[in-house]
């Protein structure tokens, strides 16, 4: 079975790729099932309810809509709404599951239990990310500025910590250790913060969660996957069976992008027999 349970559409503040491109892009790749998991980024990012929307992007001129992205959440009701519509247009042909990609931060919790209030009945997968912490981003360094290597590796880890010890719903924990992605000193060593993760990973598989692998680690030119093969291997280590696999795909060019190859590494290297997709939240097993 072939799958995809990371891909963004027009929906994500970030990606112009309209689902049905995405879709039809994974019927012709051969895939079985994708799941659309778009961004909630609470605290820097808006609903559309709230209104006042900021706007980024375009030639710096216009403030025409369609030249500009707006700094939002998911449009719940559109977004949820056209994935019913694209499971019908495409039934036979592909299974589409409604995903979101949170971005939880200590500070926003309180929002995405009501979002889950509102939204659980219609999820059938969520991730659950750490993009900022405190509203500081890492891939502008602002998280990083005035910290050393160690401290703002560590701070990290322990804001996932501190997240899932108070915040449970989501599925899996998405691209675990995001942060090398964005650290400009190099990867830091995983012995220095092993038992931070491995007690992430201890509190993940009590409460019944999993982890990604996120396969965007080859088109970042990572040297490891995401997370790390020795991440990997704690997490069976420890009793983790859950895992799902996503491309993190923005747009057509990444959709099942080495979807193979982390299949291959999961189950030749790291030693798990089975991936998971997901229905209504709950784990379904199948066969690396």
């Amino acid at each position: 079975m072939l799958v995809d349970y990371h891909v963004h559409s027009e929906f994500s503040d970030d990606s112009r790729e309209s689902m049905e491109k995405q879709i039809e892009k994974a019927i012709e790749l051969g895939f079985d099932e994708i799941c659309f998991t778009d961004h909630v980024d609470y605290g820097i990012k808006k609903d559309w309810a709230e209104g006042n929307i900021e706007w980024r992007g375009g030639d710096g001129i216009s403030s025409s809509a369609d030249k500009l992205d707006p700094l939002s959440n998911v449009n719940y009701m559109e977004y949820f709404g056209k994935i019913l519509r694209m499971k019908e247009t495409y039934k036979g042909k592909i299974q589409i599951k409604s995903g979101l990609e949170f971005g939880v931060q200590s500070i926003t919790i309180p929002q995405y239990e009501e979002l889950w209030a509102r939204w659980n009945n219609v999820l059938d997968f969520a991730l659950l990310s750490m993009h900022q912490v405190n509203n500081q981003e890492f891939w502008t360094q602002e998280f990083q500025q005035g910290k050393t290597q160690k401290q703002y590796n560590e701070e990290y880890y322990e804001e996932i910590l501190k997240v899932i010890r108070q915040y449970k719903h989501y599925s899996v924990l998405a691209h675990l250790d995001l942060i090398v992605r964005y650290d400009k000193q190099g990867v830091y060593p995983f012995d220095k913060v092993k038992d931070l993760i491995a007690e992430i990973l201890r509190t993940a598989i009590a409460d019944g969660k999993g982890i990604e692998i996120n396969t965007s680690s080859w088109h970042y030119g990572l040297k490891d996957t995401q997370p790390s093969r020795d991440i990997l291997k704690l997490y069976k280590d420890l009793g983790g069976k859950i895992i799902t696999i996503g491309s993190d795909a923005h747009n057509t060019s990444y959709l099942g992008d080495h979807i193979e190859e982390a299949r291959k590494i999961l189950r030749d290297e790291i030693g798990f027999e089975q991936f998971c997709t997901f229905d209504q939240m709950e784990p379904i097993f199948h066969n690396l």
